[in-house]
């Protein structure tokens, strides 16, 4: 279980990643009365939330943003097992430092998070959404940054800010996603089906049989869900698992690359400096 915890302005952020061995429930508690943001990356994890009075189930997390309020009788557990793993990005702000934002910050939270603001109850669930492309890419950048030290602390603050003017974006004009919520959940099933099978992952066609959904509407609604073709987002997961296997495990650069899917060393090592700035070799350093 890896965490950072970073302080941006009037907010708190901690961001979170593990890949348990066996399966794991990871709690927490809050510090008062606070008003949360929780980005969920490529991770499926489970999230119970409970409270004297409500319990709230999400039994799969990923490509979700949630809004909610929380005070100290509130409890999160993630359930984390090994093909579940986590990845979250959360953003809280005490209640009492709404009121040192600014002006144009403080306009938004009183129009479309009023009821955060002024909660009823120990918890109250605030608006969530499917993530925008332009979320899904701010929040690749927060957990698969190279970047060090003050360099990547100045570079988080950068991400995570863009991050929550998305998802006020989205507050503001919740319409904007074209896709309807069924054929969404649809598409992320497709996605939670390559991203556990990357090795040897379904044809175009058969993803459409399996999720339920005809070829081109599944092309068409894939890359306006996450701004890339299918087997776009197939690479992409297979180098961000390819970087953490080579960070993580002793590995060698040859068995990741067919770990990963790749028959050709040079065609992976191409594909990884081109995704992140250099060479799987830079990482076994």
């Amino acid at each position: 279980m890896t965490s950072d915890i970073i302080e941006l302005n009037n907010y708190i952020v901690l961001i979170e990643q593990s890949n348990a061995e066996k399966k794991i429930i990871e709690t927490c508690e809050l510090d008062g009365d606070i008003m949360g943001f929780a980005f969920y990356g490529s991770g499926n994890v489970e999230l119970e939330i409970t409270s004297q009075n409500k319990k709230k189930t999400i039994t799969n997390t990923t490509g979700i943003a949630i809004s909610f309020f929380g005070n100290n009788k509130v409890e999160f557990a993630h359930k984390i097992a090994p093909n579940k793993p986590l990845q979250s990005i959360t953003v809280f702000i005490k209640l009492k430092n709404i009121y040192k934002l600014s002006t144009h910050e403080r306009t938004i939270f009183s129009s479309h998070l009023n009821n955060l603001i002024h909660p009823t109850e120990d918890f109250v669930e605030g608006p969530s959404f499917y993530m925008t492309p332009d979320m899904r890419i701010a929040v690749d950048k927060i957990l698969n940054t190279p970047y060090k030290g003050s360099i990547r602390l100045l570079f988080l603050k950068s991400q995570i800010t863009e991050l929550l003017v998305h998802f006020f974006a989205l507050l503001i004009n919740p319409n904007s996603e074209n896709c309807n919520q069924d054929d969404t959940e649809k598409i992320f099933y497709a996605k939670n089906i390559i991203s556990n099978n990357i090795t040897a992952p379904p044809s175009l066609s058969e993803l459409s049989k399996q999720i339920g959904l005809n070829s081109q509407k599944l092309k068409k609604n894939f890359k306006e869900l996450f701004g890339v073709p299918v087997f776009k987002y197939l690479q992409i997961e297979r180098l961000n698992k390819a970087h953490e296997i080579l960070a993580t495990t002793d590995k060698s650069i040859q068995e990741t690359a067919w770990l990963v899917g790749y028959e050709s060393i040079s065609s992976f090592s191409n594909a990884f400096l081109k995704k992140f700035g250099y060479r799987p070799s830079h990482v076994k350093k």
